[in-house]
């Protein structure tokens, strides 16, 4: 997903864009349970959503309606695992109090009552020394109280779980899923900006997160920290902006037809968000993300671009789609109804190629296929259009311009996701 301002991980994964729920309370470090597919037959969703709302019955006009905030409601807090590091060769974890070290089958353990620092590193015959306890099993780092754990300037509340790899090791926290929220927000919307932004974009990623975790019991992890999944950096440092948009709306996430779906968003739409199989081809079709008309994204600086971008990307590309020689043009050679290229035509002296624009734009790093000029130079290919991201789902500077004419979230969500029904996750 979309960072703020073009945070990025590379040029392919910061373009691409970018649910199990408990039904008793989880402990933080429980496994996450599932229940299995059996035969042919499909099982009941594992959430009950109570309170629907159907976004489409929002009311019209722009005033906020007052709201019972969700907060008030103890609901189950779902516990979610993120990869924090992979394939490392060695760590340092400070730590601001006390924390408890033990392995899975807590066979060993230790606290360390002070602040300090915990070193990780690989042993022999494939173990894991994480401080003084070495062991072949993973390892976990448990804050007690108050104390946050910080790994490469990032600070966390949840556990550490250290899993052995040969000669190098990973590190995931477990974490409360409304934790994750506070940690996830700021770097997918600016904190400053309007809170019924924020509360759209809590709901958005809330519901984003436990659609991605559906079918993850086998895995050893849920989410990553990147734009693979949504960015987060820990959720040691809160912004009051973020904790309410994360609390008044807690619980709250968006369903199509009894079934949770990707609330895929991105940063400026260009005017007008498009179908997501422009985007992706195997998403299922569905209305919330069947594109919507947007009026609210033009103060934007992302709403115009001009980039001039390496020749040597694009021809990169297009030797990888079997085209040989020099790239000499791009061409559109169609479009959807908002303007975004879908298709381009790539010419070389060796030949030509239809192409997917969205493939076309991660892989050159192209802000959007919204284009309304390319051309092709000697070293450089420059590009003039409109917004940022792949166009699908929410478009954030749209959120940020409804809210500052004050419209609510739930107006926001069903501008983006029409069709949609807002309920709680129990």
């Amino acid at each position: 997903m979309r960072g703020v301002n073009g945070l990025l991980l590379g040029v392919a994964l910061a373009l691409l864009s970018a649910c199990m729920v408990p039904s008793a309370k989880q402990k933080a470090n429980q496994p996450i349970t599932y229940t299995p597919m059996k035969d042919n037959v499909r099982p009941a969703p594992r959430f009950k959503l109570e309170k629907p709302s159907v976004l489409d019955e929002a009311e019209p006009d722009k005033a906020p309606a007052k709201q019972t905030p969700a907060a008030n409601v103890p609901l189950p807090d779902k516990i979610v695992r993120v990869l924090i590091a992979e394939n490392s060769k060695s760590a340092y974890i400070k730590h601001t109090g006390r924390v408890n070290i033990y392995t899975q089958d807590k066979s060993k353990k230790y606290k360390i009552s002070n602040a300090g620092t915990v070193s990780i590193k690989p042993a022999k015959n494939g173990q894991v020394q994480v401080g003084t306890l070495v062991a072949k099993q993973p390892i976990f780092i448990e804050p007690v109280g108050n104390t946050t754990l910080t790994l490469d300037k990032n600070g966390y509340t949840g556990t550490f779980q250290v899993i052995p790899n040969a000669n190098t090791f990973t590190i995931i926290e477990r974490t409360p899923l409304e934790n994750y929220l506070y940690g996830v927000l700021p770097h997918e919307m600016h904190h400053t900006w309007a809170l019924e932004a924020l509360k759209a974009q809590a709901v958005a990623a809330r519901t984003y997160t436990l659609k991605s975790i559906e079918n993850k019991s086998e895995e050893p992890f849920d989410l990553y920290n990147d734009v693979r999944s949504q960015v987060y950096r820990g959720s040691a440092q809160v912004y009051d902006s973020v904790k309410k948009a994360v609390d008044q709306t807690r619980g709250q996430v968006l369903s199509y037809k009894g079934e949770l779906f990707y609330t895929y968003y991105h940063g400026n739409c260009g005017g007008g968000t498009d179908h997501v199989s422009i985007w992706n081809e195997k998403a299922p079709h569905i209305k919330p993300l069947a594109g919507a008309s947007c009026k609210f994204d033009s103060h934007s600086q992302s709403f115009n671009f001009k980039q001039d971008i390496a020749k040597s990307l694009a021809e990169k590309y297009a030797r990888a789609q079997g085209l040989k020689g020099t790239l000499s043009s791009v061409k559109i050679s169609k479009k959807t109804s908002t303007g975004r290229a879908n298709l381009l035509t790539l010419k070389t002296s060796g030949g030509s190629k239809q192409v997917r624009c969205a493939d076309f734009r991660i892989a050159t790093g192209m802000r959007s296929c919204k284009i309304t000029k390319i051309t092709v130079g000697t070293t450089k290919m420059h590009v003039e259009g409109h917004g940022y991201g792949h166009g699908i789902g929410m478009c954030q500077d749209g959120a940020h311009g409804m809210a500052k004419q004050n419209y609510n979230y739930k107006q926001i969500l069903k501008q983006y996701y029409p069709g949609s029904t807002l309920a709680v996750v129990r």
